[in-house]
């Protein structure tokens, strides 16, 4: 990537933080509307309805006046503005930022004309004026004079070079010379009334020239938006909502921009707040030290008051749980970066969370209070991330036969962290907190994550005892199964609870229509669709088993004169099944093959078919078939 590829990608992110830090003040003010503090559980949250509160509410709604509608109307209107800004492209953003630049000097410059002619305007009242004060050599008219002269010079010269895309507008270096055009009055005999108005007349001239230079641009800035709405309706109507979103997801870099933004806010509070602190009746750093914790949770409290704010943050605990991700892959040696998804997934989970809890609008204490718990459920997701990751490695080195002793030792030390951290976990939550619905939500995460480490255990030990065994162990996928289906039905029966942990939070403590969405996702997802298909896999075992059976047993000396491997493992034949073919193979081994087809493996005759068994003849037009299709293949 080239440096200039660099800068502009750096100026695409810190050109869009200043509208966000807009929309979070407006979101912050409450858009204009009065804020009222509602009475809510000590606990969970919840809004006591009682008649005075209904009284209030209906007082609010009689006493908007227009005033207030107005205030509402100004502060949506920004709130809008600012996002349509934050959408444009980095050019886009550098014209906006130019004008406004161009705004802020010509402010400037009639504060410092404003000034200044304060100062001749006193000379005129001792019947002088500043020519003539320069004349006698008055070293502070000279300061006065020259600064002012300079400054006005710079401002032009600054206010030329903001405005130098509106080049259609000639008298662009003019209106740049009313910037100076007070100072150079004051040097001559004019009224003091006509004296005290150049300032604003100098400005009036240089905002006019921007209003016709935005509007001599407006057509350009229509054409603009509706190409924009055009593009979008296209996308959407030949690649689909998602694909805009995502192409603009990236184009706007939306989490580093976040990110940025919250990185930015924080900090800035913290300045705030150490200078409260410095400037107290002993600002030493024993002080300091000691308020460091009150200093971290007002710090964490502020930095979700608002959506915008979730929202930055959010990106940031995305950003961190990336950052755990990359570094549990590589301290397993991971080739493949199954850590991308931690952050995505992370950051929704979290986003979801502050959303379903209404962290934006708990009073301070119990916001902090949910962050922590949020954050507590979250650490319990990462820990299942992690074992999704060393879950495959496990797997593979065990069925790979890797005697690496590096490999194994770092995935069987991330097994054992994924044990001893949850179970102290636990033991800190429980010796902390009283038991609660939160609480027991925690504990079911935490011990599923160590049920499911020892399931993997066991099938990895299964799986390296069979790799330094001798013979073929026909047992182990019926062990394999057992082992799995014990820790499927016990996640499955966690589901369980845990909606009914949830559908008495939303009937009984906080409901709410995120609650309910997300209740509803899990009861198809983890509880329908996870019994679902254990069903259909017990089912294909259990048919699967009946058909095994079903198939003659090789006697001894049908194996002595067979002498030779399955077909499907390639490893000796100590038992074996005969198929209608006349084929020997392993009945685990035929068993796995019939969980997908019921044709050989070697001739593709139908093995055994229950519903209705196939005479000689069709099961010949069968194979034909699919030797055609083999060589159409």
């Amino acid at each position: 990537m080239s440096l200039r590829t660099k800068i502009w990608s750096l100026l695409n992110v810190l050109l869009r933080v200043p509208p966000v830090f807009v929309m979070d003040f407006l979101l912050n003010a409450h858009l204009g509307l009065p804020h009222y503090k509602s009475e809510k559980d000590g606990h969970q949250g919840v809004v006591s309805e009682t008649s005075t509160k209904d009284q209030e509410d209906l007082t609010l709604i009689i006493d908007i006046d227009g005033s207030l509608l107005t205030w509402v109307f100004i502060y949506t209107s920004g709130f809008c503005a600012a996002f349509c800004i934050f959408l444009l492209n980095t050019k886009q953003l550098l014209s906006v930022y130019l004008w406004l630049a161009s705004t802020g000097v010509i402010l400037w410059s009639y504060i410092g004309n404003e000034e200044y002619m304060k100062y001749a305007v006193c000379f005129r009242e001792k019947n002088s004026n500043v020519g003539y004060e320069l004349l006698t050599l008055n070293i502070q008219a000279f300061l006065k004079f020259g600064g002012n002269y300079l400054l006005q010079v710079f401002l032009a010269m600054v206010f030329c070079f903001s405005n130098s895309t509106f080049e259609n507008i000639p008298p662009k270096r003019m209106v740049g010379l009313c910037f100076i055009g007070p100072t150079v009055v004051s040097l001559l005999p004019v009224p003091t009334t006509v004296l005290q108005c150049t300032s604003l007349i100098s400005s009036a001239l240089a905002f006019f020239y921007i209003i016709v230079s935005l509007l001599s641009h407006g057509r350009l800035i229509i054409e603009v938006f509706i190409s924009g709405a055009h593009w979008c309706n296209d996308v959407i109507k030949h690649y689909g909502l998602y694909t805009l979103l995502e192409n603009q997801w990236l184009r706007l870099q939306v989490p580093q921009v976040l990110r940025v933004f919250w990185l930015t806010r924080v900090t800035e509070q913290a300045v705030l707040l150490l200078a409260d602190n410095l400037t107290s009746s002993n600002p030493t750093f024993s002080v300091l030290f000691d308020n460091s914790l009150t200093i971290t949770k007002e710090l964490l409290i502020r930095g979700c008051e608002t959506l915008v704010a979730v929202l930055g943050m959010t990106s940031v605990v995305s950003s961190i749980s990336h950052y755990i991700g990359y570094t549990v892959q590589y301290f397993l040696h991971l080739e493949d970066p199954e850590d991308r998804s931690i952050g995505t997934v992370s950051a929704i989970l979290f986003f979801i969370l502050a959303l379903q809890t209404g962290l934006t609008g708990l009073e301070p204490e119990k916001r902090l209070l949910r962050l922590y718990r949020n954050v507590c459920l979250l650490s319990t997701a990462i820990m299942h991330f992690i074992h999704n990751m060393v879950n495959p490695l496990l797997m593979s080195l065990s069925a790979s036969r890797n005697t690496s002793y590096n490999k194994h030792g770092r995935a069987l030390s991330v097994c054992a962290f994924l044990i001893i951290f949850p179970c102290w976990f636990l033991v800190y939550l429980w010796s902390k907190h009283t038991i609660s619905t939160w609480l027991l939500a925690v504990s079911a995460f935490s011990i599923e994550v160590v049920i499911k480490v020892v399931i993997s255990l066991l099938t990895y030990l299964l799986f390296m005892i069979d790799a330094y065994h001798n013979t073929f162990w026909e047992k182990l996928d019926d062990y394999v199964y057992y082992i799995r289906a014990t820790g499927n039905s016990i996640e499955f029966i966690f589901g369980i609870f845990l909606f009914c942990n949830g559908a008495w939070i939303l009937l009984f403590e906080s409901g709410g229509t995120i609650r309910a969405c997300m209740m509803c996702i899990h009861a198809y997802f983890n509880i329908w669709l996870q019994a679902k298909a254990g069903w259909k896999v017990f089912m294909k075992r259990r048919s699967a088993v009946k058909k095994i059976n079903s198939l003659l047993e090789a006697t001894e000396d049908q194996l002595r004169n067979f002498d030779d491997v399955c077909a499907i493992c390639y490893q000796e034949l100590n038992n074996a099944r005969i198929t209608r073919c006349n084929h020997y193979f392993h009945g685990v081994c035929l068993r796995k093959w019939l969980y997908v087809q019921d044709l050989c493996p070697l001739c593709h005759k139908i093995l055994y078919n229950e519903a209705h068994p196939l005479s000689d003849t069709e099961s010949s037009v069968v194979i034909n078939n699919e030797i055609i299709h083999e060589h159409q293949d």
